[in-house]
């Protein structure tokens, strides 16, 4: 190879002086191939060869290294072959005079060369305008002093990044299509498409070419309100990833700290606070304000029927013996109808209506949601304000009291607080924040310690050992009848408190 001067020589002689290739190779010294190589040179920009280790022990050897690697990736991860596995049969079966080092150093590149070539690489999607993804997730909110689950329906917008919420007590049909039904009203407007998970409320089974059978009340629910549903493959739910991020974005910003549960309007209405108000943010890749967004794509949406779809199913049901009849698995007593008769019973989301044999109503009851339950952890909690009084004051769980006792243990008088903290720390021991509550409602206001201890105590005695009455035979029976007349000791007392 020539040196750079000598090539710009050449250049000079081809391009200036218009020398031809054999006068430049007679002057230059070199092969008329080499002369016509780099006059007539068009690229002068300088590769870069990608330079191969060279590893002549191991060479022959690397398809076989690599043949074990593959069948390995088939096998469980416990019963895979090692570096000195693979060095020993290589040595013994192969004739290989290398070292270990040399094997095991390749095998370590290999592996990683191998699992680069099969790692996915996924697109960034393009939503187009008007397609809403739509899921459930599950969050904890404060009723009753306890943590209880409860559902949230969650429909987004890709596109927009905009997304509506609607609390639901469970993910059964009734509420499935009824929180669509809000959303919708919420959004203004009816997506083209929507895409969903293989949930129960839509989905009855999926054939084996991947086709679905969907439930009669979802169908009827498509045709209403217009929109055409797409499904995921089975545990594919990256392919709804929008909705699934959303999903846990709403739980870490809309529902912390966890909301109380007054009532299903209030706990609805504090959602779509927060679900509107967040729409003031940036899209996280457009630099465009999401409400902008939204906006723009709320004119793609379908127009609301005039009629309201009616979420409801009917199911038969016997009353047993005892005149009850199984609602979500819960025993509900009906007064108006004799035992071993049928009913028609029609269940909304929230309540459930009772039909006799000719559809005429007989009753209706609110439907005995169940949801699970969590204790939160008083006594822990208390023992923490213990240490810290001034902290209850803005601690939330303190929030999740029943309010009598929420004023009990914000009393004003620091000293006072921090005693009655230590006496709720042991009562929670014994007795639910309930029971210590309707204690401090029929004491009325500011009870003392003592007192409220002895008091829940009537209620529920402190677990200790049993004892049972003496058994004795030389009491008289006409003493063990007499009743005690304390009103001759009130004589004895000379006008102090009655007994």
């Amino acid at each position: 190879m020539l040196k750079v001067p000598q090539q710009q020589y050449i250049r000079f002689l081809r391009a200036i002086e218009g020398a031809n290739i054999n006068e430049i190779a007679e002057t230059m010294g070199i092969d008329w191939r080499t002369a016509k190589k780099y006059a007539d040179r068009d690229d002068w920009n300088l590769p870069i060869k990608h330079k191969e280790r060279k590893m002549p022990v191991i060479g022959p050897y690397k398809e076989i290294i690599d043949t074990i690697l593959l069948e390995d990736s088939l096998m469980p991860r416990k019963q895979r072959h090692t570096g000195a596995k693979i060095y020993k049969i290589l040595r013994d079966n192969h004739g290989y005079q290398g070292c270990l080092r040399t094997v095991t150093a390749y095998i370590s590149r290999r592996r990683s060369e191998m699992q680069l070539e099969k790692a996915t690489v996924y697109q960034r999607l393009d939503h187009p305008e008007g397609e809403a993804q739509a899921d459930f997730t599950t969050i904890q909110v404060s009723r009753d002093g306890c943590l209880q689950e409860y559902k949230l329906l969650i429909l987004s917008f890709p596109f927009s990044n905009a997304a509506f919420v609607h609390p639901v007590p469970s993910e059964n049909q009734e509420c499935f299509l009824e929180g669509l039904k809000t959303l919708f009203k919420k959004a203004g407007g009816v997506p083209e498409r929507i895409w969903f998970d293989n949930l129960s409320a839509a989905v009855v089974s999926i054939k084996p070419e991947g086709e679905r059978q969907l439930t009669d009340a979802f169908m009827r629910f498509c045709s209403h309100y217009r929109f055409e549903s797409v499904f995921c493959n089975p545990k594919k739910g990256n392919e709804k990833g929008h909705v699934e991020n959303k999903c846990g974005y709403s739980k870490r910003n809309w529902c912390v700290p966890i909301p109380l549960f007054e009532s299903q309007e209030k706990l609805a209405e504090q959602l779509d606070i927060q679900a509107q108000t967040d729409m003031s943010r940036s899209h996280y890749g457009k630099g465009t304000l999401i409400n902008e967004l939204w906006q723009q794509e709320k004119s793609k949406l379908r127009k609301l029927p005039q009629v309201d779809f009616e979420v409801y199913r009917l199911e038969s049901a016997k009353v047993n013996t005892y005149g009850e009849i199984k609602v979500d698995k819960t025993n509900v007593p009906l007064f108006q109808v004799k035992p071993d008769s049928t009913v028609l019973l029609r269940y909304w989301w929230d309540r459930v209506d009772v039909l006799d044999e000719f559809h005429r109503m007989l009753t209706t009851f609110p439907r005995p949601y169940t949801g699970k339950k969590t204790e939160i952890p008083w006594q822990e909690a208390f023992k923490n304000y213990i240490h810290k009084p001034r902290s209850v004051s803005h601690a939330h769980l303190v929030k999740m009291l029943p309010e009598k006792l929420q004023q009990y243990i914000k009393t004003e008088d620091l000293q006072l607080r921090k005693e009655r903290l230590h006496a709720v720390f042991h009562w929670c021991g014994n007795y639910t924040v309930i029971e210590i509550e309707q204690v401090l409602k029929n004491l009325g206001e500011e009870p003392p310690i003592e007192l409220v201890t002895a008091r829940l105590g009537l209620i529920k005695p402190l677990a200790g050992p049993h004892m049972d009455p003496l058994k004795e035979s030389y009491t008289p029976p006409e003493v063990r009848k007499m009743t005690m007349d304390l009103s001759r000791y009130n004589i004895l007392a000379k006008g102090g408190e009655n007994i």
